[in-house]
């Protein structure tokens, strides 16, 4: 990675902060102790049920948030300021995971749910940073540099406690329910310690007038309806929103609800805590790998390439019946997740006005946790309706072969001019308001 500067390493570091929650909050053992502790009372499919409702309350919030804190980030220059608040927020609801008792899976439904909510918002900001690190023909690299680093550390990170999980009393630990527990813990600490970097050493352009109090909010609501009438201007951008829309909904569903449809289908858990490790270093190098095909056959067919791969493993998800075939779906998705994601940021940056980034991310965001909305809702309904956690899972190829059908009509160069031609517009609008 010659050629790196700081700032993009610091930029990049925060992807390895926050993966140790989604790695091993949302994806890993959360799942695990929200059915066996603090749901354990109840058939699996209600457990289902229950954990889809968390995912998609956390969802409904970053819908309504999302696009608002954006365009009063974007007024006043202070993306990082926002990071930062939901970087400290997320990380004190995960400790508080800590401290919920056995059997109250009310209240862990509503702590994981504001740490998913303050993980997504955080996300919002940071994604909109990118190309305050990045130029344009390095954003494919750069934004694949994060998830690469994102899927290293937050792999290093579960295994370690994976281990104390299978061994607590190597830790000192009573058993592996206290370990799971210390883990939350562990995952804040290591949530703000790697954050420090991207606010010491990531900058932002601020405006000449920052407004204060009511007006940044009233300012907030001005740009948010303005951005809603101009994305009509945008309508490349549009096409890709409702690609981007429909597949990270299957994506996201299939990061946050594998463990629990494993879990449905019999398999020890020990075993799928070890499959999504597996995941996590598969995803490093190839995280890194995919931003090299993209600049090969380019963004768009890269990400039909990964879409691609998530309906075979959709489909192979629904007949798997053995341990080790879940191990090759980890190791399937994980050649994948992280470069469609990268990609897919990177991408939707090319075709936005650069005036307005944080609120574009928010969109952006809006539309991803809209996913998870829908995404674990739809897989938790299915579940309970059919009495089957196969047919649930097998839903969700609808949403990447709507995906795939709405990303073939993106015309990228279209998409940039009008881009470029929207922020020359806001410039020349700024000049004569001089």
């Amino acid at each position: 990675m010659m050629g790196i500067n700081r700032k993009v390493w610091a930029w990049a570091l925060y992807d390895w902060a926050n993966s140790a929650f989604a790695v091993i909050v949302m994806a890993g053992f959360f799942p695990v102790f929200f059915k066996d502790y603090w749901s354990g009372d109840v058939e699996v499919t209600v457990s289902t049920f229950r954990l889809g409702m968390a995912n998609s309350l956390s969802g409904l919030v970053v819908v309504l948030l999302a696009p608002l804190l954006g365009a009063i980030a974007d007024q006043g220059g202070t993306r990082r300021r926002f990071l930062l608040l939901f970087a400290v927020m997320g990380s004190a609801m995960t400790a508080c995971l800590h401290l919920v008792q056995q059997g109250a899976w009310e209240l862990a439904i509503f702590v994981y749910a504001a740490a998913t909510l303050s993980f997504s918002m955080a996300n919002t900001f940071y994604d909109s940073l990118l190309s305050d690190v990045a130029p344009p023909e390095r954003t494919d690299a750069i934004s694949s540099l994060g998830y690469g680093l994102g899927y290293l550390g937050g792999g290093l990170i579960f295994a370690l406690h994976l281990y104390a999980v299978i061994h607590p009393d190597t830790f000192g630990l009573a058993n592996a329910s206290e370990a799971v527990r210390w883990s939350f813990i562990s995952v804040a600490i290591w949530w703000i310690a790697f954050s420090i970097p991207i606010l010491l050493f990531v900058k932002e352009d601020k405006p000449a007038t920052v407004p204060r109090g009511w007006n940044a909010v009233t300012g907030g609501y001005r740009r948010l309806r303005e951005t809603i009438a101009q994305i009509r201007q945008l309508p490349q951008t549009v096409y890709f929103l409702i690609a981007y829309w429909l597949y990270i909904d299957g994506l996201d569903t299939i990061v946050r609800m594998a463990v629990d449809y494993g879990l449905s289908l019999g398999f020890g858990h020990e075993s799928l805590l070890t499959a999504l490790l597996i995941t996590q270093f598969v995803g490093f190098p190839f995280a890194i790998a995919f931003s090299k095909m993209s600049e090969k056959i380019g963004s768009r067919n890269s990400l039909f390439v990964g879409i691609g791969v998530y309906a075979l493993a959709t489909i192979w998800g629904y007949f798997l019946s053995e341990i080790w075939e879940f191990y090759g779906l980890a190791i399937l998705v994980g050649f994948v997740q992280g470069g469609v994601q990268a990609i897919s940021r990177s991408l939707y940056i090319r075709l936005i006005p650069h005036e307005k980034r944080a609120e574009f991310f928010g969109f952006y965001n809006m539309l991803g946790k809209f996913a998870t909305l829908f995404g674990p809702l739809l897989m938790g309904w299915t579940s309970m309706l059919f009495g089957s956690t196969r047919i649930s899972i097998l839903s969700i190829l609808l949403l990447f072969l709507g995906g795939a059908y709405f990303l073939a009509k993106v015309d990228i160069k279209e998409g940039e001019r009008a881009a470029a031609a929207f922020s020359s517009g806001l410039t020349g609008t700024k000049s004569q308001r001089r």
